[in-house]
């Protein structure tokens, strides 16, 4: 199973629980719809700052690739050049 089914899996198991137990949980309907709302908006936001942290993390290691790839010329020979500047790569 890969990392991305297990996220899905984790986030969805706890959003259930908090559900039942907000729902089981003896409290007026009003109140019990700001909870669900406000916890709903915590998971949100800390999934997207999560997000945002990963995708930040791999544009600069994917830069760094890039870097070594085609800015030091010690690691591509003469013909890989060619072949990337007929495709239109550098």
């Amino acid at each position: 199973m890969n990392t991305g089914k297990v996220l899905v899996i984790v986030v969805a198991g706890i959003a259930a629980g908090t559900l039942a137990g907000i729902l089981f949980a003896p409290a007026k309907g009003r109140k019990t719809r700001k909870r669900i709302l406000s916890k709903g908006k915590d998971y949100t936001g800390g999934l997207q700052k999560k997000s945002t942290k990963l995708l930040e993390t791999v544009a600069v290691k994917f830069e760094k690739v890039m870097d070594d790839i085609f800015y030091d010329d010690k690691k591509i020979d003469h013909s890989e050049r060619e072949v990337l500047q007929d495709a239109q790569i550098i």
